[in-house]
């Protein structure tokens, strides 16, 4: 058994994958942090976005979507901002099935829709991320107040209509004969039989070539062979796997969810304990608030964890995200802010791995 305890951040695909890598392997993630999430973007189709406005992903400070609009701050201290309308032709194919807002399956969900300026919402899930929240408090890591009900039903209805409109498209998807199996409600049984009867090449024409694919990279580590590798835009298998090897199939987000999983989509934010919103006492160079960068802080600093697994930008090449495995607070703050792309982030769970074996 790995000797790490990792704390996560991610989107609510990637806390998914980060649920079923729990629920199937010996995972070393111990807490979850997920994050609010609408949709992402292609980073190469960002680029050709900024093109049109002659700016290049160099230019930018830090982004900000907010209102209807992609908030762009320069480093020259001026903002440009994108229609949404505009920008959607850039979102990843797999965001339009998405009917998860809030990281349903996290411990601890961080998000800044229904607070004030300067503050963030904050869903507890689990028995663990309350325990993690109550020490921030104590602490002095963040300070809490209660969501109002106005404040709780936006929060509920932006939630509602992220699940409609893509239930829509699922819809559509399904009628076309292009399925979207995680959608679909099995008993534990059923999807036990279904994994056992598949490999990657069903992983292969059930998710990645018709535009599921979250580009996570579960299905990668979770490969005992390493004969999957990962790109900028989809899986791929390098040489054959064994009859009895189903590890692809069974953790990748978009393939048939654990009945211990699964939100019958009914409830819109899915199950929580308490909803709060929080303002960092610590940070302030993150997203919305910092509060995630925050309970990382408190996390490393209570060796509650070893180690965050976080997403930062390349230096080389302007906002491109690259995930990593830290124990420095310093890097954690660093690599503060959303990158609204997304890179295989289970890619160095694959480092620890081969270090145990």
């Amino acid at each position: 058994m790995s000797e790490h305890r990792i704390a996560m951040v991610g989107t609510p695909c990637e806390i998914m994958a980060a649920s079923k890598l729990q629920h199937y392997t010996d995972s070393p993630i111990y807490v979850k942090l997920g994050l609010f999430c609408m949709e992402n973007f292609s980073y190469k189709y960002f680029e050709n976005l900024l093109e049109e406005y002659d700016l290049k992903m160099d230019d930018i400070e830090k982004f900000q979507i907010d209102k209807g609009f992609v908030f762009l701050l320069l480093k020259t201290r001026e903002t440009v901002k994108i229609p949404l309308s505009i920008a959607k032709r850039i979102i990843r194919k797999n965001c339009n099935i998405c009917v998860e807002l809030t990281s349903e399956t996290s411990d601890i969900s961080i998000g800044s829709i229904g607070s004030d300026d300067g503050w963030s919402t904050l869903i507890i899930r689990t028995p663990k991320g309350e325990e993690i929240v109550n020490g921030a408090l104590e602490q002095r890591f963040i300070e809490a107040k209660e969501l109002s009900d106005s404040q709780f039903g936006l929060l509920n209805k932006i939630a509602e209509s992220k699940i409609n409109k893509n239930l829509e498209e699922i819809e559509k998807r399904e009628f076309l004969a292009r399925p979207v199996l995680y959608q679909r409600e099995k008993s534990d049984d059923s999807i036990a039989k279904e994994i056992s009867e598949s490999s990657f090449l069903d992983l292969k024409s059930n998710v990645i070539d018709i535009g599921a694919c979250v580009l996570c990279g579960a299905c990668e580590y979770a490969c005992p062979d390493n004969l999957i590798t990962i790109d900028d835009t989809k899986p791929i298998m390098k040489g054959q796997c064994s009859e009895d090897c189903h590890a692809c199939f069974a953790v990748c987000p978009r393939t048939f969810i654990p009945e211990d999983l699964r939100n019958d989509n009914s409830k819109a934010i899915g199950e929580f304990k308490k909803v709060l919103s929080v303002k960092s006492l610590k940070h302030s160079q993150g997203q919305d608030g910092s509060i995630v960068t925050t309970l990382l802080d408190y996390l490393l600093t209570n060796d509650i964890v070893s180690d965050a697994l976080i997403v930062d930008k390349e230096d080389y090449l302007a906002w491109k995200p690259y995930a990593k495995i830290t124990s420095d607070i310093d890097e954690v703050i660093k690599s503060g802010g959303t990158k609204y792309s997304v890179c295989p982030v289970f890619k160095p769970l694959k480092n620890i791995s081969e270090e145990v074996d």
